[in-house]
């Protein structure tokens, strides 16, 4: 595959590579013995190995070669619910059974300048197929013969801002694009936006934007909406002043349009879903890098009104991280510790659960979640979408390998799980944008 990035880049990515094979050793023995290490409640925490060049080691993004796909857990199947989309993130179920499929990609960056970082991530990103002109669209699937494959195809909106979340409350489809919050009128089967659409709040965004996607969920009675916003670096490199309203979950009221930080210090918070069984709002997020293969572990957490999740001050509940200057341990006495971790520089971006899902009794209750995968990991983690099963709302045992085979021979991507969603058949939907196909997995024998 002809990545077309330039010599110098290659470089400094065979220089990250180098890195990451001398620092992997005992990362990659830790890895074979334990297995589930960085996963749970409890998870084991190594002390911090921080690196001045950072370990790049990300799998080059190939796609799927003819009649290629994933593989399923035992007693699942999986087909190709629609394919030849234009880098698919995110996915939103609605009542009638459509699907709708936001195509998109990181908005042009300008005027960062020039950092030795930067070079190395811009690299990365490309290895990774994550360097692309975002589609902009939200296209609509339906399948009218429940075959379980799109028959019927519509570009539903266009000319949006690197859009990502999607929900729907009182008669409005609201879309999270990159800076700005906005509405479409929306009424059963419609296949097509009317009009333009309306401006709610703003989000933060801005020529840095560091980390651009931004989901969104309405509360069940509508009243309220949830967004959520990554932070602008890695620890707070670029001053705090920079993440203002970053690294949180923001509640927007629709009428007055008046916005406030429900939950902070949430590095990178994506995946907003609903517990079925204890009402809370939870979400999943990606932790900061380049301290260790196996720090910090990413994790699914409840949200609290209010709550602070230690960013960038401390991880997983109250462990320092020494780079951030100046020091709060004022905040730090009030980070909360996580609910579940799930494994160091996962990428954990779609969580789902399971209500309403017809997966079998393995999977009927508990969140499926869409692990992106690592880049600064010197032994690749995620790359696959797992299970977690709940109990009395809570977390209850070690994860389940729901889809995996994204990785290849040599270091390659076939594909890369992103966002996940329960049709109404009850089957889940996975969205693949390496790949660029919406995969659909099944139970395979309902005898």
């Amino acid at each position: 595959m002809n990545t077309g990035f330039p010599r110098t880049a290659v470089v400094i990515t065979l220089v990250g590579t180098l890195v990451a094979s001398c620092a992997g050793v005992s990362a990659q023995q830790t890895a074979r013995t334990t297995g589930s290490i960085g996963y749970g409640p409890n998870p084991t925490l190594p002390k911090p190995r921080p690196t001045i060049i950072p370990i790049v080691n990300i799998a080059d993004a190939t796609g799927w070669q003819r009649g290629g796909m994933p593989a399923p857990a035992r007693g699942l199947k999986v087909n190709a619910f629609a394919a030849n989309l234009d880098h698919p993130r995110w996915l939103h179920v609605l009542p009638n059974g459509d699907v709708l499929v936001a195509e998109s990609n990181a908005p042009e960056k300008r005027g960062q300048g020039f950092s030795l970082r930067k070079v190395f991530m811009t690299a990365a990103m490309k290895r990774a197929g994550a360097v692309t002109k975002s589609a902009n669209r939200i296209t609509l699937l339906r399948d009218t013969d429940g075959d379980g494959v799109a028959d019927q195809r519509r570009t539903f909106a266009e000319g949006l801002n690197s859009p990502f979340g999607m929900t729907l409350s009182n008669g409005r489809l609201y879309v999270a694009n990159t800076d700005a919050l906005v509405a479409f009128p929306y009424s059963d089967g419609q296949t097509r936006a009317r009009g333009r659409p309306r401006k709610i709040v703003d989000l933060p965004a801005g020529d840095l934007n560091h980390h651009w996607t931004k989901d969104v969920l309405a509360s069940r009675d509508g009243r309220r909406l949830y967004v959520t916003v990554g932070s602008n670096s890695n620890v707070g490199e670029n001053g705090m002043a920079a993440e203002k309203n970053r690294a949180a979950v923001l509640e927007v009221d629709p009428e007055s349009r008046g916005t406030r930080v429900f939950a902070s210090g949430l590095r990178n918070p994506n995946g907003l879903s609903w517990n079925p069984e204890s009402g809370e709002l939870w979400v999943a997020v990606n932790e900061r890098d380049e301290i260790g293969d196996d720090l910090v572990p990413d994790y699914m957490t409840s949200v609290r009104a209010g709550g602070f999740y230690g960013w960038p001050y401390s991880y997983f509940g109250q462990n320092v991280d020494p780079r951030v200057k100046p020091p709060r341990p004022d905040l730090v006495a009030k980070a909360i510790k996580p609910d579940y971790a799930l494994g160091a520089h996962t990428a954990s971006l779609g969580l789902t659960f399971s209500k309403g899902a017809s997966l079998g009794r393995t999977y009927a209750n508990g969140a499926f979640v869409g692990q992106h995968g690592s880049w600064n990991r010197s032994v690749h983690s995620g790359y696959k979408v797992i299970f977690v099963p709940f109990r009395n709302g809570k977390p209850s045992g070690p994860p389940r390998d729901v889809l995996t085979g994204f990785l290849g021979r040599g270091g390659t991507a076939m594909g890369r799980p992103v966002g996940v969603a329960i049709d109404k058949t009850g089957a889940l939907l996975v969205a693949d944008d390496v790949g660029n196909v919406i995969w659909r997995v099944s139970r395979a024998n309902r005898r």
